[in-house]
Parts: structure tokens; C-alpha cells; sequence
């Protein structure tokens, strides 16, 4: 009996966390008692340089620590990881970075000589975090652009990846035409990305073609007609891609169409394209995570957009 209470039990961490992920953190931090927040003070000296400082550091010695970040710029990543590369150095059991959204995964490709895999840059950073008195850092990452990624990392991290995927499929269930929702992935990347966590649902494939210098997306298998189609994918920046396929499921009798992606990045206030204009709906639904906090702030009670937390994910994955 004592030996299942020990097994039961949950370890407690200690949970930090960057300025742009105070929301996100404290929902996590609500989510589950074994899990305590902590802070730091980011603050910046007259050139602009990081001036920081980790509070209560003494009191993490021996402690299960973990650091909720978010690199939505190059201009925030800097003092993150100079919190990331100090904290396992404080004689904590165990460090785990929790990084929702890894922000170069889409550039893993050398297409030509002089091409700069940016991917494998930050991978390489992350894996010189020094390692804990507990061992290699743990790294907690959704829907990175391409599994094979993992193998980008050095043996001093241990990649985690999670995904979204779940919120996505609870939504759905709760929805009045659950039983007509069929699943579009608007290339052969996502469809490989996504097809096995979706398979109970119909699926459709769109495909993008190029004609002179145009990308056209086209319709490649799967019927959309009389059917709520979700299309799906790990991450959105301008949306064009998005709002070509819903043309063309619409085009082949799509009664509905709504979209999903984990990591909703919308440069340069481009969600403002999905927004409900009057009559105009184009999207009925446009499901996004809270992986990039300051998109979540911007798109905040604004239709269609809505947000499944990735908190509850998170309070299992520092479980781990």
C-alpha cells in the first residue's frame, strides 16, 4: 500500500517562465497543485541588454525546475536562453524546457548551396544547455514541422514531442455535426504529419502546384461535398495556403469549412484575414493552441477564432 501511495504521487516542480507566457504558465499552475510558479525579474540595463536576476535561487537547490519559454522574436530569445543555460546550474534534481512552439522548424531544408538550415542552428544551441545534477534536460515540444528533427539534437537534451492533435479531436466531438466532419490537409507534408491521430475521420488531400509562378492548390483525393471540412495543419504564418484550400474544398461542395492548426504565428497581424466580415464567413471555425502567447492576446474574443490551452498537456508532460 505504501509502495502505490509512492508511485501515485506527483513530483512537484518548480515552474518559471518567460514574460509572454505569464498566462499560459498560470494556467498550467492551476491545473495541477504539484506544480508551483516562480519568478525571475527581467529587467535590462541603459543598452538594451538583458539585467536578470532568478529569485529564490537558493531555495531550488535539489528541486525539480522547469522554464515555460517562448521565442516569438530573435530580439526575446537571447535573454530566455541565458535563463535557460543558468537555471540547471543551480543544483536542481531535474530541468525541463518547455518550448510550445520551436520557431525555425520550417527551415530544416538546403535546397541549394548557401541555404542556411536555421533548425539545426537552434537545435545545436538547445543542446549545449548544460546538464542538471538529475541529467540531460528534458525538451517539450508540439507539432515541430518535421519529426525527423529529432535527430537534429545532441545527446544532452531529450526531445519530447507532444502534440495537439487531442484538443483538436475533443472539440470536434462536441460538436452538433460531429458525425459529417471529414479532415483535409492541404499538402502531402501534413497529411503525413497528422494521418494516423485522425484516421477515424474521412480524409481529403489538396496538393499545391506550381503554374509560372503561381502556386495553385488543387483538390487530390477525398470528396468535401455536402461535408463540415476541417483542414489541418501544425502551423500558419500568412494563411494564403489556408484560405486557396478553402476555396477549393468549397468549390467542390464543402457545406462548411474550419480550420486547425497548433502553432498560429500570423506575421504581421495576417490573422486579420480570417475575421468574420458581416456576412462573409469563409471559415466557420478556426481552432488554434496557446503555443504563440502574443497571437493569443491579439485574436482574443474575435470570431472565428478560438483557442484549445495546451495547459493540461503541459501539467502531464512535467509529469514525465
Amino acid at each position: 500500500m505504501a509502495l502505490e501511495q509512492l508511485l501515485k504521487k506527483k513530483k512537484e516542480v518548480l515552474l518559471f517562465y518567460c514574460v509572454e507566457s505569464e498566462a499560459l504558465a498560470r494556467k498550467v499552475a492551476h491545473l495541477s497543485d504539484s506544480i508551483k510558479l516562480q519568478s525571475i525579474n527581467w529587467r535590462s540595463f541603459d543598452d538594451g541588454f538583458p539585467n536578470l536576476f532568478i529569485n529564490n535561487a537558493q531555495d531550488i537547490r535539489g528541486q525539480h525546475v522547469a522554464f515555460l519559454a517562448s521565442f516569438s522574436s530573435p530580439s526575446v530569445i537571447f535573454e530566455q536562453l541565458s535563463i535557460i543555460f543558468a537555471l540547471p546550474r543551480l543544483f536542481v534534481a531535474s530541468f525541463t524546457l518547455v518550448l510550445p512552439f520551436f520557431p525555425t522548424g520550417s527551415f530544416e531544408r538546403m535546397e541549394e548551396e548557401g541555404d542556411v538550415a536555421t533548425a539545426f542552428t537552434m537545435a545545436r544551441i538547445l543542446s549545449n544547455i548544460p546538464i542538471s545534477r538529475g541529467g540531460p534536460t528534458s525538451l517539450v515540444i508540439y507539432d515541430i514541422h518535421a519529426l525527423q528533427e529529432r535527430f537534429y539534437f545532441g545527446d544532452h537534451v531529450l526531445p519530447c514531442f507532444e502534440t495537439g492533435i487531442p484538443l483538436l479531436k475533443q472539440r470536434l466531438h462536441q460538436l452538433p455535426d460531429t458525425e459529417n466532419i471529414s479532415i483535409a490537409f492541404p499538402d502531402d507534408g501534413a497529411w503525413k504529419r497528422f494521418y494516423k491521430q485522425l484516421q477515424h475521420f474521412p480524409m481529403i488531400v489538396c496538393n499545391k502546384v506550381r503554374e509560372g509562378d503561381k502556386r495553385i492548390v488543387r483538390l487530390k483525393e477525398g470528396n468535401p461535398a455536402a461535408r463540415h471540412v476541417v483542414i489541418v495543419d501544425d502551423l500558419v504564418q500568412s494563411g494564403g495556403t489556408l484560405i486557396e484550400c478553402q476555396k477549393v474544398l468549397a468549390a467542390h461542395g464543402a457545406m462548411k469549412v474550419s480550420a486547425y492548426v497548433t502553432h498560429a504565428v500570423f506575421p504581421e497581424q495576417s490573422w486579420q484575414r480570417f475575421l468574420h466580415n458581416g456576412e462573409e464567413k469563409a471559415f466557420s471555425h478556426f481552432w488554434i493552441t496557446d503555443s504563440c502567447p502574443l497571437t493569443v492576446k491579439a485574436i482574443e474574443n474575435k470570431a472565428p477564432f478560438e483557442v484549445l490551452s495546451l495547459a493540461g498537456s503541459i501539467a502531464d508532460a512535467l509529469q514525465i
